[in-house]
């Protein structure tokens, strides 16, 4: 609502003082035309001059006063607009709506809110008023009441400067730190030619990282001509594993509209050489400010397209199995108005959404709200995220850590012009759910080196997460950030290697400071090579399978189908409870239940044997609880290869 105010103001103000009524002095009026001849040829300091007269021949020429009121705005001198609204209004309280309306409107602008809700007050007691107006002046006194309480209880923020290393004597915006708070990336505005000051023609964005050293924020750095060209980037966003950059682009040869989104993978150090993401996500309209998902595969941006409820939108698309994003969808009346909604940032939880607005309730242009994704997949109802993060001036947008209590922000402090990186403790209210990382190296067993593979990470817990990504081509590293206090299948089906297969649980009271270290090792394909299917379960002191089996089944089926040259010995085990004749017989009925299951899948029977070696073939201590949770357990060994 609050976008139309100006607009409004303005078409008011001009239809205000055109006429220069309310005065019988010829010698006020003549002067008011002169003083309005002026101000239509941009001549304000003569248009002040002559309006300046027509008040020394009639000083009750209200007209006049609501002119120099104008006059002065137009000059940017607050106080005195002010002033000469309130004699205005101080001579006849009765001769106009307006005067309250625009009055109202400057001390918003100013952000006295508490005075732009007593004039919106004033206003709405004037008969007549059209319904359209009224009900715009209504949301107004909601909002200017929700600024000024707002301002007397102020959200708890204590933003810190992120020092000279990371900030520079140009604007920095669009901060953007990695899943394990290693780098910081962040858009300058720099100029084009070093002997010249930045300006409209002389200026260009560049993406900027620093690399942590120690506690320290080291010494920043270019990201690199892969990225960075003599036009503009910005606006970026990372897979959580570091892998993969999104960014917005504008003016290349490429380009589908004046502004894309663009896409580039880091293998090893190296940026690769960036890709227009094209149709469907980018159109001949406006694509900007992308943020993807942890996972790589959700991208939210901001778009002008066809569809949009306002000037911008905020849309998502999602990358299926081909490699193909999903035809864009607006994310609805909870998020997206009439005005400008942008500066989208997913939490790695993926259902923590921060973006900013000019249209929702707010405290001047762009202020920072949060929406939350239901387990239907709705959107809550966005939420300002209060004073004095945000503030008459103009919010960037946000961006946070994995942990959800570090958030990152753009912004103009201590009499700055230019624009430096804060961070501060965002307050337990608008926190996201807390999430960590699983991290580790997957390697080759007999050789040590690292293995590029896709592996699946998926949450036993929860059907919303479910993750497939692949390791870093030269390094084998990988990280997948983690809600805590959940259990996770962990498999993965590489060329020449056995299925792995593996699970484990963020505990409760997990301290989430630390990531998870979780080293993969893989066994190559040989005979005798076997795998404990750890993601296979039975019914107590039964071969009965349980449902969340199903899954790892099937990637065994689809890994020996893969393999066609061998055959598996399917093996089951059992800890030393009970007798070794009871032990023998469950676990040769639990191995026969997974044969039978593959078998049932496709899998010709001449690939499969199985065995129940029962309590014969310990693998941990027997003796402990742990030990014998390992013990009992579901094998595939390679018994021959063709």
């Amino acid at each position: 609502m609050k976008k139309y105010i100006f607009i409004l103001l303005i078409l008011i103000i001009s239809d205000s003082f055109s006429q220069g009524y309310g005065t019988q002095s010829k010698k006020a009026k003549k002067n008011y035309q002169t003083a309005l001849k002026y101000y239509n040829g941009f001549d304000n300091e003569n248009a002040l001059k002559y309006i300046n007269n027509a008040i020394k021949a009639d000083d009750k020429y209200i007209d006049a006063y609501w002119f120099r009121a104008e006059i002065y705005f137009k000059m940017k001198d607050t106080i005195k607009c002010i002033e000469n609204y309130e004699k205005a209004i101080e001579i006849n309280p009765k001769y106009s709506y307006k005067l309250y309306y625009e009055l109202a409107a400057i001390y918003y602008r100013i952000g006295n809110y508490k005075k732009a809700n007593e004039n919106y007050k004033l206003c709405k007691e004037f008969d007549n008023l059209s319904q359209r107006f009224a009900d715009n002046i209504d949301y107004n006194i909601k909002e200017t009441e929700f600024c000024y309480k707002s301002v007397e209880n102020p959200v708890p923020y204590k933003p810190i400067n992120m020092g000279n290393n990371v900030n520079t004597k140009f604007d920095d915006y669009w901060p953007l730190v990695t899943a394990d708070e290693q780098i910081l990336y962040t858009t300058k505005l720099i100029p084009i030619d070093n002997r010249f000051p930045v300006s409209e023609r002389n200026g260009q964005e560049d993406f900027f990282y620093n690399k942590k050293v120690g506690d320290e924020w080291g010494q920043l750095m270019h990201i690199g001509k892969s990225i960075n060209t003599p036009g503009n980037e910005g606006a970026p966003t990372i897979s959580a594993d570091g892998q993969w950059f999104y960014f917005t682009a504008c003016g290349r040869k490429d380009g589908k509209g004046k502004c894309d989104i663009y896409k580039t993978k880091k293998i090893g150090n190296r940026w690769q050489k960036a890709i227009n993401l094209g149709a469907p996500i980018n159109t001949s309209a406006w694509e900007s400010q992308p943020s993807v998902s942890a996972d790589g595969r959700t991208l939210y941006f901001v778009s002008s397209r066809g569809g949009s409820k306002g000037e911008m939108d905020i849309w998502v698309s999602h990358l299926q199995e081909n490699g193909q994003w999903t035809n864009p969808k607006n994310l609805g009346d909870s998020i997206n108005t009439g005005g400008k909604e942008m500066s989208p940032f997913i939490h790695p939880d993926g259902k923590t959404l921060y973006f900013t607005s000019n249209a929702h309730m707010g405290f001047g242009d762009q202020d920072i709200f949060i929406s939350r994704k239901n387990e239907k997949g709705e959107w809550s109802k966005a939420k300002n995220l209060g004073y004095p993060i945000n503030t008459k001036g103009n919010e960037r947008g946000i961006a946070l850590n994995n942990r959800g209590d570090l958030a990152y922000i753009s912004t103009q402090r201590g009499g700055k012009k230019d624009l430096d990186i804060y961070y501060f403790e965002l307050y337990e209210e608008v926190r996201p759910t807390p999430s960590t990382y699983v991290t580790g190296k997957i390697y080759n067993t007999e050789t040590k080196q690292p293995v590029y593979t896709e592996f699946r990470l998926e949450n036993l817990d929860s059907a919303e997460f479910n993750l497939t990504n692949t390791s870093d081509e030269i390094t084998g590293r990988y990280l997948v950030p983690l809600p805590a206090e959940q259990s996770y299948a962990f498999n993965i089906t590489a060329k020449g290697y056995l299925f792995y297969s593996d699970n484990f649980t963020l505990p409760k009271g997990y301290d989430i400071s630390k990531p998870f270290e979780k080293d993969i090792p893989l066994i190559p394909i040989k005979k005798d090579a076997k795998v404990v299917l750890k993601n296979i379960f039975f019914e107590l002191d039964s071969y009965e399978l349980k449902e969340e089996s199903y899954v790892e089944l099937n990637r065994l089926v689809k890994f020996i189908k893969y393999n066609s040259n061998i055959k598996v010995e399917i093996g089951g085990h059992t800890d030393n409870q009970g007798s070794a004749q009871h032990n023998k017989v469950l676990s040769e009925n639990r191995a026969k239940t997974v044969y039978n299951y593959l078998i049932k899948k496709g899998i010709d029977k001449n690939k499969l044997s199985y065995k129940g070696y029962g309590m014969e073939i310990p693998i941990a201590d027997n003796n402990t609880k742990e030990g014998r949770a390992k013990n009992r357990r579901t094998e595939a060994k390679i018994i021959q290869i063709n």
